[in-house]
């Protein structure tokens, strides 16, 4: 199986050692992985803004780019969650949209539903904590929302469940939003910032040593929250512990300070 490998531009530009694992990942399980390099944002930050007309271009390369493979797997809930349910407005009736809608798949959701994969190999003996993410938890279903009454269930936190040492901590409030929403914790700041607060301490009171999750925007928000106040927390996307790194330092981003 080949799959057209899409990685989202704050992931290639800030946190390229998540698409590593991610490519790590997937092969390790036999995948061909293949990379167009001709591929951009997939628009959402425009899009989220209101400027339609300037999403539209990014929506029809990212149908060009993408129609012929397999499968496509993005380790972003959030861009996934953008093709599948916000790129009707600008590609509805174009030959091969909705087939590619159905084949645009978050990892974790792509390693269960697609490789049927049941256990990932390798160890990690930490305390951690999984942040689930709003447009993954609740646009893709990767995991059943409180606030609906359905049977539970958590693809992201079942394939975490298999790995040797791991701990996973219970929070309170398990679905909560982070408050980051892109460019919301810019036009928000305060309101987004007391926001992820809130999860950095209902993962303290869990005694979470890593936090994880499987959209890195979400991490990279509670991160910067972590090392503005000194927290003893550490963030890991869960490619990179699928990959089998070790626990990095307090900031993960290349060139981010405080």
């Amino acid at each position: 199986m080949q799959i057209g490998l899409f990685i989202p531009c704050y992931i290639d530009h800030l946190f390229p050692d998540v698409g590593l694992a991610t490519v790590e990942v997937l092969e390790s399980h036999g995948v061909e992985v293949d990379f167009p390099t001709r591929q951009t944002c997939c628009g959402q930050p425009m899009a989220n803004t209101g400027c339609i007309e300037d999403t539209r271009p990014f929506a029809e390369r990212f149908l060009e780019i993408f129609r012929d493979y397999e499968y496509v797997v993005c380790p972003s809930g959030s861009c996934v969650s953008m093709v599948r349910h916000h790129y009707d407005a600008y590609l509805a009736g174009r030959p091969g949209f909705e087939e590619l809608k159905r084949k645009t798949m978050e990892l974790c959701e792509f390693l269960i539903d697609v490789l049927g994969i049941e256990r990932i190999a390798g160890s990690f003996p930490h305390r951690v904590g999984l942040h689930n993410s709003c447009h993954g938890h609740r646009e893709l279903r990767l995991g059943a929302s409180s606030e609906l009454v359905i049977r539970p269930f958590n693809k992201v936190r079942k394939l975490l469940a298999s790995i040797d040492g791991i701990q996973l901590t219970e929070l309170s409030r398990p679905d909560e939003c982070c408050g980051f929403g892109g460019t919301f914790a810019v036009n928000e700041e305060a309101v987004s910032t007391m926001m992820g607060m809130d999860r950095l301490r209902d993962h303290e009171q869990a005694g979470s040593e890593v936090i994880t999750a499987a959209d890195m925007s979400c991490l990279m928000h509670l991160d910067g929250l972590i090392r503005r106040n000194g927290k003893p927390l550490r963030v890991m996307h869960v490619a990179q512990i699928f990959a089998g790194r070790s626990l990095p330092g307090s900031s993960q981003a290349k060139g981010l300070r405080k």
